[in-house]
C-alpha cells in the first residue's frame, strides 16, 4: 500500500502487548482492513529474544522510549528511568518475561466500580484463550492459545532455600499463583519457550503478518488524531521521526489507541482531548473536555534489599568469563541456562497484616545483586536481592503533555508513596523481605546485608532508604481510566470507547481503573483479547464461575 490518503476499517496505534493481539483478531476477517502503526522498528535485535538480554534493552534507544519520570519527594529528588518498549511487541519485547494475572478480587473490584463485564468470571475465559500454559488446573489455565507460558527450568540453591524459608515463615508453597489463589511462594512463571522470549509480537503478530488485509507500518510516530466534529476519522504520523514525511490515513470504523500508559493519554492531549485548563496552558485548543486524561497514574514502587552471598555462585559470577561461556553453550543447545531466566526467579505473595483480606504484598527474589544506583548492572561479587512492593497502591500521579510538540516526552509523575497507607504497607513489606533474606534455610549462603545495612532498623530509617533507592517495577497503568460517564476521572467506558467521542477507543494498560496485584503484561493482553470480541460484534465468552 502507498502513503497517500488511504482508508482502512481500523487503525491501531501501537504494536505492543495489546496492539499485536488486536491486529491478529481484527484482521482475521479477510474483508476487514487493518493498519497497525508502530513508532519503533522490527523486533530483530538478539537482546530481545535472549531472555536475559532484557537488562541490555534498558538503555537502547532503538527499542526503548527511554522515558524519565519527574523528580519527587519520595524519590529523594531522583528522576527514575521509565523504560517502555518501542518496537514490535512493545514492552512485551523488553520486559522481564514474568507472567502474572493478578487476583480475582482485582477484577471484581473493576466491575464493582461500574464496569460491566470485567469481573473475574468474565475475564478468566480470555486469560485462558490467549495462553498455552504448561502448568496448573484446566479450570484456570489455557492449553491452546498463542502465548506459551512455562515454568522456570533453571533452578538455583539460593532460590530453593528462599522458598523453603518463606514456607517456614508461614507463606504457603503455591505451584500456580495464576490458578485458584495467588497467595504463596514459588518459582515465577514466564513467557519463555525453548529458551527464547515469547512477546506479543512473536505469539500473535508474526504468525499472521502475511495477511493481505493487514498493513504493518514501522517507524510511524503518531502526531495526533483527525476528527469530523466529535468523531475520530484518522491518524497523522511522521514516517521515521521529526524530520520524516508527514502522513495522514483514515479509519472507516475506528481508531484504536494501544500506545501504552504514557503515550495513549499523550496522543489524546495532543489531539485536544483532556483537561481544558491543562491544554490551554500548553497551547492546545480543547476539542473535547475529559479531565481524567493523564490522571490516575499508578505504579509499583520497590526498594530492594541486597546481601553478599557465600558458599554458592550467584548470577553475578555466572555472567562473566569462563562460566558465561558455559552458560552460552547451554543456552545454544537448549539446556537450562542463566541466559534463559526471567528478571525475577521467585515470587511470594503475602499479607502486610493478618487482618488483610487478600495479599497486598509482592516479594521477589533473585540470586543476583546490582551495582548501587543502577538497574540491570550486576555487581562483580556474589549477591542476592529481595524486593517488596505494595500490590495495590493508593497513591496516584499524572502523565501530562508538556507542549504541543508530539516529539517531546510527557511529564510523568507517579507520585510514589504520597499516601500514608502506602508507606505503612511498604514498611511491612521491607521488614518481611529482610526477614526472608535472613531465614534459617538461607543462613549457609547469607554473609551480610549490603543494602540498606544492619544499622538501618527504624521505620523512618527504612522509609529513608526507600526514598534513596526505591525504583519503578515497570508497571504503570490507569491514565485513561475505565469507568461510567458519571465518574469524573473516567476516560473510557466499559467497552473502552472514549467518552463523548465516536469511533475512538483506548485498549492498553492505561484503561485499568485500579492497579492489578501483578505485573501488567498478562492483564493487558487479556484486555485486548476481550475487547476484540466487542469490536467485532461477537458475543463475549461465557463467564467461568469457580466454586
Amino acid at each position: 500500500m502507498g502513503t497517500g490518503m488511504e482508508t482502512f476499517d481500523y487503525i491501531i496505534v501501537g504494536a505492543g502487548s495489546a496492539g499485536c493481539i488486536l491486529a491478529n483478531r481484527l484482521s482475521a476477517d479477510p474483508d476487514t482492513t487493518v493498519c497497525l502503526l508502530e513508532a519503533g522498528g522490527s523486533d530483530w535485535h538478539p537482546w530481545i529474544h535472549i531472555p536475559a538480554g532484557f537488562v541490555k534493552t534498558f538503555h537502547m534507544p532503538s527499542v526503548n522510549w527511554r522515558y524519565t519520570m519527574e523528580a519527587s519527594e519520595w524519590t529523594g529528588g531522583r528522576k527514575i528511568l521509565a523504560p517502555r518498549g518501542k518496537t514490535l511487541g512493545g514492552s512485551s519485547s523488553i520486559n522481564g518475561h514474568v507472567w502474572n494475572r493478578g487476583q480475582a478480587a482485582d477484577y471484581d473490584h473493576w466491575a464493582q466500580r461500574g464496569n460491566l463485564g470485567w469481573g473475574y468470571a468474565d475475564v478468566l475465559p480470555y486469560f485462558k484463550r490467549i495462553e498455552k500454559a504448561a502448568m496448573g488446573d484446566d479450570d484456570y489455565r489455557g492449553r491452546s492459545g498463542g502465548l506459551k507460558v512455562t515454568e522456570s527450568d533453571w533452578k538455583h540453591p539460593l532460590c530453593d532455600a528462599f522458598i523453603e524459608g518463606a514456607v517456614q515463615q508461614g507463606i504457603p508453597y503455591n505451584p500456580d499463583y495464576n490458578g485458584g489463589k495467588q497467595e504463596g511462594v514459588s518459582y515465577s512463571q514466564r513467557a519463555i519457550h525453548n529458551q527464547r522470549r515469547v512477546s506479543s509480537a512473536k505469539a500473535f503478530l508474526h504468525p499472521i503478518s502475511f495477511r493481505h488485509n493487514l498493513d504493518i507500518r514501522k517507524h510511524a510516530h503518531t502526531m495526533g488524531l483527525t476528527f469530523n466534529g466529535k468523531r475520530a476519522t484518522g491518524v497523522r504520523y511522521a514516517k521515521g521521526g521529526r524530520t520524516g514525511d508527514k502522513i495522514e490515513i483514515r479509519a472507516r470504523r475506528e481508531v484504536i489507541l494501544s500506545a501504552g500508559t504514557f503515550n495513549s493519554p499523550h496522543i489524546l492531549q495532543l489531539s485536544g482531548i483532556g483537561d481544558p485548563e491543562h491544554l490551554s496552558e500548553i497551547g492546545i485548543e480543547t476539542r473535547h473536555a475529559l479531565t481524567g486524561v493523564g490522571r490516575n497514574l499508578r505504579d509499583h514502587y520497590a526498594p530492594r534489599f541486597s546481601a553478599r552471598v557465600k558458599n554458592a555462585r550467584s548470577i553475578n559470577e555466572l555472567t562473566r568469563g569462563i562460566p558465561l561461556a558455559g552458560e552460552v553453550l547451554k543456552w545454544v543447545t537448549g539446556k537450562p541456562s542463566v541466559l534463559g531466566v526471567t528478571a525475577t526467579l521467585v515470587y511470594a505473595f503475602c499479607k502486610s497484616r493478618p487482618e488483610v483480606e487478600n495479599s497486598d504484598l509482592q516479594i521477589t527474589f533473585t540470586p543476583a545483586s546490582y551495582a548501587e544506583g543502577f538497574q540491570g548492572i550486576l555487581e562483580r561479587d556474589p549477591g542476592m536481592t529481595v524486593a517488596a512492593w505494595q500490590q495495590r497502591p493508593d497513591s496516584h500521579g499524572t502523565c501530562m503533555a508538556m507542549s504541543s510538540d508530539p516529539f517531546r516526552q510527557p511529564a510523568i509523575d507517579p507520585n510514589y508513596l504520597a499516601e500514608e497507607s502506602d508507606r505503612q504497607v511498604l514498611i511491612a513489606g521491607m521488614k518481611r523481605a529482610r526477614s526472608l533474606m535472613a531465614s534459617e534455610p538461607l543462613k549457609p549462603f547469607y554473609d551480610h546485608e549490603i543494602f540498606p545495612g544492619a544499622d538501618v532498623q527504624t521505620d523512618d530509617e527504612l522509609l529513608e532508604c526507600a526514598r534513596e533507592r526505591g525504583t519503578t517495577t515497570f508497571h504503570p497503568c490507569g491514565t485513561c481510566r475505565m469507568g461510567p460517564a458519571t465518574d469524573p476521572s473516567a476516560v473510557v467506558d466499559d467497552q473502552l470507547r472514549v467518552h463523548g467521542i465516536d469511533g475512538l477507543r483506548v485498549v492498553d494498560a492505561s484503561i485499568m481503573p485500579m492497579m492489578l496485584s501483578a505485573n501488567l503484561n498478562a492483564g493487558t493482553m487479556m484486555i485486548a483479547d476481550k475487547i476484540s470480541d466487542v469490536i467485532r460484534g461477537r458475543a463475549p465468552l461465557e463467564p467461568l464461575i469457580m466454586h
